[in-house]
């Protein structure tokens, strides 16, 4: 077999061949950090397709069904954005725009014959993580060991969104395994954050955060097993959400850990508009997934829990802040993030409490656990194949690095050690569930709290190999609670500087004064703050519908 790195440049030229070479274009210099601005002013992009690749969702939608702009169009304008954007942060894997413009005319044919769409994202182009498989494609997942293995048929979900009248038409880079919220692997390199280029957007879902904040995927599907979905769109300033296990088909599709049924990965939308949430949700509930999925959850999409009928029709709503985890506290562009929220919500008329939390050190080991039980015998057997090694650091500069929290440090424990985490987890689910229970008596709604609002970590977009804790967004997963990302505001070095007279807070430990210390509002300038909306197991429709009145009251104020 070929030396590894021999296989990896042969995929990059691959990679290369697929994009139209009529679309490349001069990046701008190492120096310009914020290149959002690059894809509208470069030239390729004509007056109709910026409009296209500015227009929400759901205006999308409309658009698409009353053939005011066809497939091809919406799906050509998408495409050449997306290529744009990978020049710029190195955002795709594999590229299909050929594939896609051929299901483009097809859908527009469809709709000439027949005045009808095909379902409810008839046109909508729709991005993809890699490790989503469609056939005839290769689904590396970032690891050289599969390079060269061709899909022989759809994941569920691809088959779905087609059925639908979605179209994809690119993938979206991740990291090696996949258990990193950072995106770099040996075959397609790092992602950066459009925002600021030094910094990260996150991951695992990095490329498709970095390719939504580009505008170069109206809708994007991503996975989350630790926070993979909203830390990627937190980092990057656009709308996520992870929902509860089952809720969206994930048969199919590749995976680390596969056999771990503990903590299991959901994928969700990402998106630059709310509506894409909801549009996404509602489109793959009610094409009854648990026919094709037997994981999937028999939940049909309910339209009474999206207009909160268990949380007094929307009226009066009472919202709990989390300011900090009790691990690890928030830098003051986060802080300054949640008291603009709870500003507009009260100003809205809701009413807003602190939230308590428990455990949640406990969680985050509790979660660690049960990856790592098995996690180094997966990297090792994949990475066996060709000898890649596996990678121990997001940093630039390797001598800086520190090993990451999240990482395996041993070979992993016994069945019967794993059964006695998962069965400390089971109990520390049921302290939760009461102890949310028990807020009913300070809330005045005569119901417990509606939904809490956190931080999904404790810093904006860190510069590259420092995202070094997850636990903001990862206790969710491990209580399985459905939770969406959605932004608030900016890194302002005048509005977020440290008053040195203000001394440091009480720290919970070493790590805690770590992440107090790498602080610098200049770093972090121009990243995206973006907060959590975090409800109840399987309450997707209500956390989507909590979210946007909560994005309504932010927008009000504002």
């Amino acid at each position: 077999m070929p030396h590894w790195t021999a296989l990896v440049a042969e995929k990059k030229q691959r990679q290369l061949k697929s994009i139209p070479q009529e679309w490349l274009v001069t990046p701008p210099p190492p120096s310009t950090l914020d290149v959002t601005g690059f894809p509208e002013s470069c030239g390729l992009l004509n007056a109709r397709e910026i409009e296209i690749t500015n227009t929400s969702v759901d205006v999308l939608l409309k658009r698409l069904a009353s053939a005011e702009w066809t497939a091809v169009d919406v799906t050509t304008a998408f495409s050449k954005r997306a290529i744009v954007a990978h020049q710029l942060v190195n955002c795709l894997t594999e590229v299909f725009i050929d594939r896609a413009l051929a299901r483009a005319a097809e859908l527009d044919d469809h709709l000439k014959k027949t005045g009808k769409v095909v379902g409810p994202l008839h046109g909508l182009p729709i991005s993809l993580k890699d490790q989503i498989c469609i056939k005839g494609l290769e689904t590396t997942m970032g690891y050289v060991s599969w390079i060269g293995q061709y899909a022989e048929k759809n994941a569920v979900l691809v088959d779905i969104l087609i059925e639908c009248g979605a179209i994809p038409f690119v993938r979206t880079n991740i990291p090696q395994t996949l258990m990193w919220p950072e995106s770099f692997n040996n075959v397609f390199g790092r992602t950066t954050n459009p925002h600021n280029v030094s910094l990260t957007p996150g991951g695992s879902s990095g490329g498709e955060g970095a390719l939504i904040a580009l505008k170069g995927s109206p809708l994007g599907v991503g996975s989350d097993i630790g926070g993979s979905v909203r830390i990627p769109s937190a980092f990057c300033g656009i709308y996520g959400l992870r929902p509860s296990y089952g809720r969206v088909p994930y048969c199919g599709a590749h995976n680390s850990l596969e056999g771990q049924d503990s903590i299991l990965s959901v994928f969700g939308p990402m998106t630059n508009s709310l509506s894409g949430l909801k549009v996404f949700m509602k489109a793959v509930v009610d094409s009854k997934p648990w026919l094709k999925d037997p994981l999937a959850v028999r939940k049909k999409w309910d339209e009474d829990e999206y207009e909160l009928t268990d949380h007094g029709s929307g009226k009066d709503l009472c919202f709990a802040i989390m300011w900090d985890d009790g691990v690890v506290v928030p830098h003051p562009p986060i802080r300054r993030s949640l008291e603009i929220t709870k500003a507009a919500l009260q100003k809205a008329g809701h009413k807003v409490v602190d939230w308590k939390p428990i455990k949640h050190k406990l969680l985050g080991e509790v979660a660690r656990d049960i990856w790592n039980a098995g996690s180094a015998e997966d990297y090792m057997i994949t990475t066996s194949v060709t000898g890649e090694p596996i990678i121990a650091t997001m940093e630039l500069d390797h001598a800086d690095a520190t090993a990451a929290s999240f990482r395996p440090q041993n070979g992993g424990i016994t069945a019967y050690q794993l059964w006695q985490v998962q069965k400390l987890r089971q109990n520390i689910r049921k302290e939760y569930i009461d102890h949310w229970n028990a807020t009913a008596s300070e809330t005045g709604t005569g119901r417990a709290v509606d939904a809490i609002i956190c931080p999904a970590a404790p810093y904006a977009a860190p510069p590259h190999g420092k995202n070094r804790y997850a636990n903001y967004t990862t206790v969710w997963n491990a209580l399985d609670y459905p939770a969406t990302v959605f932004p608030v505001t900016t890194v302002d070095p005048t509005l977020d500087a440290r008053d040195e007279k203000d001394p440091p807070h009480r720290f919970y430990g070493q790590f805690d004064q770590d992440v107090y210390e790498m602080y610098d509002p200049e770093k972090f300038k121009n990243a995206p703050v973006c907060l959590q909306l975090v409800g109840r197991t399987l309450e997707e429709e209500a956390v989507i519908k909590m979210t946007e009145i909560v994005d309504a009251a932010l927008a009000a104020a504002k």
